[in-house]
């Protein structure tokens, strides 16, 4: 299909941007958008913080947070079946908002998966160290080998993305089957010892009550645990970046970034329910709340459930390859996302031209996934050595504020172009109106107030002294939170002075055709 032109942009039609279009299936793009939320990795990263706020109600904060990301995620399908651009919501909110609003989107992708990237490579680095038997090393994330272990796994996912999407796809399926297979395998053995009476002291049998989100929990305290909680189902999406690349675009990654987040919220509620019920939530020994296991539930949790010794001592090797690969594969997911949304806003001319250009053979944006590796590298690093390397975990938490505004903006998208769904049937009203704008409503005023509560220093990891004040102190999340955004504001005043073409030309919004026609609105 020829490229269109910047001043006319097609209803519903991408441009040709030279990816290898159709290949990937259903399953495959499943598999990616699972993949992408790393559930090993974010539950030994979140977990514990999510327990300190709520207890035993945890299981609850898994269920409330997967309603919003749920109705959030028709919204995506809707949109995608309309316009299915890898630059997802950066082209939606462009071409029906605005494209101020739709380049802050775009930057609220990259700013998120750039700050999360150094998580990813630091948790990859401890755990080969950790695989080997190396704790002392692989607890210290601020150690000098642990970075350039962490830079070597980086350095290895962003050549296999410069490879093709195919061979990318293929590390996948490896990589996400060992995950599932151990985090089920942790789950079953540590309830089975529980209802066999072989647990350790402090050991809580399942209860249906910690599925009630009013029972004994302040409104404060399960709405923090709410916006870790997002961070958890983050990365589904990546079933719509990869949609040019995709058989059947308009239905494939819509349905299969919905599905995941189902498969996600079960494969949580059952690990979940596992760690609280084996290691319970006291402050010591794996105790959920011991301050000492709360960067890494994990691994205290593998070594208790199956023992070190004979079977006990593979399955824990497993379980610690199982973080490792985790961390490694959303690593991979993190550059094929971000490359691709950068590959968009180039094509659109809302960033350099450059981000656009596509390997002749292995199809996929070289620029733009060279750029994500070179800059997650240089990121990671100065984060490493800020604060003891502490700030990374402030950076991830501040990567809330971002996913709260770009899904957010996605549910207001949808409601926004389907404004006449209630013309069409009960259906798309709820599935493409009203319910994209509940979920998208309910996760701006998640990441709201999740940069309120991020002032306060006790909620961080490190705090710093606001300049001309008498000694303020505050959160590192919020600096890191708030400084991304004013950023992004900044970025967006440059790039509308240096690509004036892309913020003047008329957005779909002001065009009939793409508000009351649909393409193929049953298919």
């Amino acid at each position: 299909m020829p490229r269109e032109s910047q001043d006319s942009p097609g209803v519903g039609e991408p441009s040709d941007k030279g990816l290898r279009s159709g290949a990937l299936g259903m399953a495959t793009s499943l598999i990616l958008a699972v993949a992408s939320a790393a559930p090993a990795y974010s539950l030994t990263a979140t977990l514990a913080f999510i327990v300190g706020y709520v207890g035993v109600q945890a299981p609850a904060v898994v269920v409330v947070a997967f309603v919003p990301i749920l109705f959030v995620s028709f919204g995506y399908a809707a949109l995608n079946r309309r316009d299915p651009d890898c630059g997802t919501i950066f082209t939606w909110a462009s071409r029906v908002l605005n494209p101020n609003l739709g380049f802050l989107g775009g930057w609220a992708i990259i700013a998120s998966f750039v700050l999360v990237i150094g998580s990813l490579a630091q948790v990859a680095g401890q755990y080969v160290f950790l695989l080997v038997g190396a704790k002392g090393i692989g607890s210290t994330p601020a150690d000098p080998r642990v970075l350039l272990a962490g830079l070597g796994w980086l350095l290895l996912m962003t050549l296999v993305c410069y490879r093709g999407i195919e061979i990318a796809a293929a590390v996948q399926r490896a990589l996400l089957f060992l995950e599932f297979a151990m985090l089920l395998a942790l789950s079953v053995v540590a309830l089975v010892r529980v209802y066999a009476g072989s647990a350790p002291t402090g050991m809580h049998r399942p209860q249906l009550s910690w599925l009630d989100p009013f029972h004994g929990v302040s409104m404060g305290a399960f709405v923090s645990g709410l916006v870790l909680m997002l961070f958890i189902y983050w990365g589904w999406e990546t079933a719509l970046t990869v949609n040019e690349e995709t058989a059947d675009r308009r239905r494939v990654p819509g349905r299969a970034a919905t599905w995941s987040t189902v498969l996600l919220v079960a494969l949580y509620l059952v690990a979940t329910y596992a760690a609280i019920s084996f290691a319970g939530i006291g402050d010591t020994g794996i105790g959920l709340n011991n301050p000492d296991n709360s960067g890494d539930v994990l691994y205290p949790l593998g070594t208790a459930v199956f023992g070190a010794g004979g079977l006990g001592s593979v399955l824990w090797h497993l379980l610690i390859l199982m973080v490792l690969t985790s961390a490694a594969a959303s690593t991979e997911t993190t550059v094929l996302t971000l490359s691709r949304t950068m590959l968009s806003m180039g094509d659109q001319g809302a960033l350099p031209r450059a981000l656009a250009r596509v390997h002749p053979r292995f199809r996929i944006p070289h620029v733009g996934t060279v750029a994500v590796g070179v800059v997650g590298a240089v990121v990671y690093t100065v984060m490493n050595f800020l604060g003891h390397g502490l700030a990374i975990g402030d950076a991830v938490s501040s990567c809330g504020v971002m996913i709260a505004f770009y899904y957010g903006l996605t549910g207001v998208t949808s409601a926004w172009a389907h404004r006449d769904g209630w013309r069409t049937g009960a259906a798309d009203l709820w599935l493409r109106l009203v319910c994209p704008l509940i979920g998208g409503a309910v996760l701006l005023a998640a990441g709201a107030w999740s940069l309120v509560h991020a002032w306060d220093p006790a909620n961080s990891y490190t705090s710093w002294t606001l300049p001309f004040t008498s000694g303020t102190r505050v959160g590192g999340t919020f600096v890191i939170g708030t400084g991304t955004v004013l950023l992004g504001v900044v970025v967006l005043l440059v790039c509308r002075r240096v690509y004036p073409d892309f913020f003047r030309h008329r957005s779909v919004a002001q065009q009939p055709e793409f508000v009351h026609a649909e393409v193929n609105p049953r298919a």
